[in-house]
């Protein structure tokens, strides 16, 4: 039996007008089908212009999430940019989790400004953020404060690049939070360009392509192998770049 809380994600074609149109007219999702997902942590890779934020956002949309950030009892809106993907997928459901988080580091500053005004009309907001403002800590600090007291066992976790926060150092310590809640029964799904992040055992990785969605191995993906050359030899990669080393 599958015990995690989101199975799948399905695209309903019979229920697309046209395929012309923005976001059906993208190759992904033109050939999107079904996407399995692992029960302990999916990784969904790709470049810049693979559209992953835009597949990820409509799937923590159409979970009852909040487009721009937060858990269910985060409903504030900014502005309305989020695409209608989310009206054209189906997500297979599994057991029901305690509660559920989205996270996306482009919305810092409007989720700051938000809870700094519900700790004004609700006591105790500030709590899993160290009594802090938002607005008062480094972006590695809240993210971090966020991570270690606001999740919780038995969620679910849809993270957009949450290294932006993380230097190395503090991405080792992510992981070791990440086991921690895998064994506590969460699930996540995570976009993140990290090797290190990526390379978390109990997990299944999908990359995306110019038109398609693989699972691949780590040691497979581009995100490992392009930081292995460099690191492996940085002169000669600089000198490939045409960059002068002295």
């Amino acid at each position: 039996m599958n015990n995690s809380y989101i199975q799948s994600l399905r695209l309903k074609k019979d229920e697309i007008d046209s395929f012309e149109k923005y976001p059906y007219n993208l190759d992904v999702i033109k050939n999107l089908d079904e996407i399995f997902f692992h029960k302990n942590v999916t990784f969904i890779l790709g470049e810049n212009w693979s559209w992953k934020s835009t597949l990820l956002e409509a799937l923590a949309v159409e979970y009852g999430l909040n487009p721009e950030w937060g858990s269910n009892n985060i409903n504030f809106r900014t502005k309305e940019t989020h695409s209608k993907l989310s009206e054209k997928i189906i997500i297979s459901k599994g057991i029901v989790p305690k509660d559920k988080f989205f996270l996306r580091a482009e919305s810092f500053y409007n989720v700051s400004s938000e809870i700094d005004n519900l700790q004004e009309e609700v006591w105790g907001m500030l709590w899993a953020y160290w009594w802090k403002s938002l607005h008062q800590q480094s972006h590695w600090e809240w993210f971090f404060s966020l991570f270690l007291n606001r999740f919780w066992w038995n969620w679910v976790y849809i993270l957009d690049e949450p290294e932006a926060a993380l230097s190395p150092q503090r991405q080792l310590a992510f992981l070791i939070r990440l086991d921690e809640l895998v064994k506590q029964n969460s699930q996540f799904i995570i976009i993140t360009h990290s090797p290190i992040i990526l390379s978390y055992p109990n997990s299944k990785i999908l990359e995306i392509t110019e038109n398609w969605i693989n699972e691949v191995l780590y040691k497979d993906t581009n995100h490992y192998n392009t930081y292995k050359m460099f690191l492996d030899n940085p002169e000669y990669m600089l000198r490939k770049l045409k960059i002068k080393v002295n």
